[in-house]
């Protein structure tokens, strides 16, 4: 399972969409809880928690996620990866960017600053003691900023199956990624809090090592002022994934279900 959970923890933490509303939708405080299987096994739980803080004197929106395997899983694959971002909270862009990994005993501890009077990011890789500079331009995302991003930017009521929203990313020593995001539509998901309806979507991802096909994950976020990922299903190369949305607390708005 060696790099298995970590791009699904990616996306969950990654990937979120919302229409451009008159209401925000996220508040200081908002925590989610995301329960992991790889094929029958519960096999790890992630969680993300939006505070704010004050960074170099700046005001920002400061996001902590966590994955870590649980229970049967841990015995053949232990994983604890820590996720944080610091990024504006009037326009979204990130400053601060750190990825702090085990998984298996594959790590990485990066932080990445950005800098956009001098257009670069300086990228130091704390496990080799090394430093890159990496050019970016003022919309660029790291992989926490692009999910609250995502919420406040878009309005989906412009889009029609099969309109795709791209954006760039940074969050590894690989460079920029450049990220697009395919509306599906609309489906209405049983989860353990009841009915929701979801707006569903289809990341592009690198086929090969990890995916077995460029479309082989897809997303299910809340229809409502929230936009919370409900569900994430994943075609690996050695199987499959799927996450669901196991708690939460403190959000903007009314979490909108149909029925129990």
């Amino acid at each position: 399972m060696k790099k298995i959970l970590t791009p699904l923890l990616l996306l969950i933490m990654a990937i979120s969409a919302n229409g451009q509303d008159p209401r925000p939708a996220f508040k200081p405080g908002e925590w989610l809880k995301f329960r992991i299987h790889y094929g029958f096994l519960n096999a790890s739980y992630a969680t993300m928690h939006l505070t704010t803080n004050t960074l170099n004197g700046v005001p920002v929106y400061h996001v902590v996620g966590r994955g870590k395997t649980t229970g049967f899983a841990s015995i053949f694959f232990k994983v604890d990866d820590t996720y944080e971002s610091y990024f504006d909270i009037d326009h979204g862009k990130p400053y601060k960017f750190i990825r702090k990994i085990d998984e298996g005993g594959y790590t990485k501890d990066i932080e990445i600053d950005f800098d956009y009077k001098e257009d670069k990011a300086v990228l130091k890789d704390n496990k080799n003691g090394t430093k890159m500079n990496i050019p970016i331009h003022d919309q660029i995302q790291d992989l926490i900023s692009a999910s609250y991003f995502l919420r406040s930017n878009y309005n989906l009521e412009e889009f029609e199956v099969g309109d795709a929203i791209n954006l760039d990313m940074l969050f590894d020593d690989d460079g920029v990624f450049k990220f697009q995001l395919k509306y599906l539509g609309k489906e209405i998901l049983r989860t353990k809090f009841g009915k929701v309806e979801c707006l569903k979507f289809r990341p592009l991802v690198q086929s090969g090592r990890v995916f077995k096909e460029k479309e082989s994950l897809t997303l299910w976020v809340s229809n409502d002022w929230n936009k919370i990922p409900i569900r994430i299903k994943a075609d690996l190369a050695v199987g499959s994934l799927k996450a669901d949305l196991d708690g939460y607390n403190g959000l903007k708005n009314q979490f909108k279900i149909i029925m129990k």
